[in-house]
């Protein structure tokens, strides 16, 4: 692991930031319960919360795709600011670390309006200078072409840089781009399953990312 001084970074939203997860375990279960009735029970779902719905609802009804991703953003949508929270301590912590002088940005595998949607509910809108969503990139997570972007947007490299996140595709993702990375270990798939993906800090709780970046010089 580099010593380098971490000053940038990047955090996934869904399940990191923001506790999406009944927000979306509910929009995959309206429009399969609707499509495919009892095919899916909740727990089978719970590898759909990471990828892309292009990639989730490909491998489940190729024909259809396009069809279940529309009925699935649809509920998502409508049913969103009632069931999006912050973590515990994310709004505390964000604020000390740009207070601090980090420089702060979201990566996510969501379309960007619903990113920005989320972040302006949770009232965190000021302490990013860059949101990447889904339809500002190509290749999303694990590839390393949002994060990079990112980078490229902040001005920052990938050895001052850390990727935060609570799925594989962010560990990975940063380990791509050349960053060092955090896990969450209130993932909704757990800090064991996260921890052999080899991240460079399990957080317990938002705010050790003031412990990783103390004394930090800009």
């Amino acid at each position: 692991m580099t010593n380098q001084p971490i000053t940038t970074l990047l955090f996934d939203f869904d399940g990191t930031l923001a506790d999406t997860n009944e927000l979306i375990l509910s929009s995959f279960q309206h429009v399969l319960e609707k499509h495919f009735p009892g095919r899916f029970e909740r727990e089978e779902m719970l590898p759909f919360i990471g990828p892309t719905l292009h990639d989730t609802f490909s491998s489940i009804a190729p024909d259809m795709t396009e069809q279940l991703i529309d009925e699935y953003r649809e509920w998502n949508l409508a049913n969103h600011d009632a069931y999006v929270t912050e973590f515990e301590g994310v709004k505390d912590t964000l604020r000390k670390l740009y207070d601090l002088g980090l420089k702060m940005a979201v990566v996510s595998t969501k379309k960007r309006d619903m990113v920005e949607r989320g972040i302006n509910l949770l009232g965190i809108t000021p302490y990013f200078e860059t949101v990447i969503g889904l339809d500002d990139i190509t290749n999303p997570k694990p590839n390393p072409e949002p994060i990079l972007l990112a980078l490229t947007r902040l001005d920052r490299t990938a050895e001052e840089s850390l990727m935060i996140g609570d799925n594989f595709h962010d560990i990975l993702g940063g380990q791509n781009a050349g960053t060092r990375t955090a896990a969450v270990a209130w993932a909704l798939k757990g800090e064991e399953y996260l921890q052999t993906f080899k991240p460079d800090y399990m957080l317990q709780h938002m705010s050790d990312l003031l412990k990783i970046t103390a004394g930090i010089k800009l």
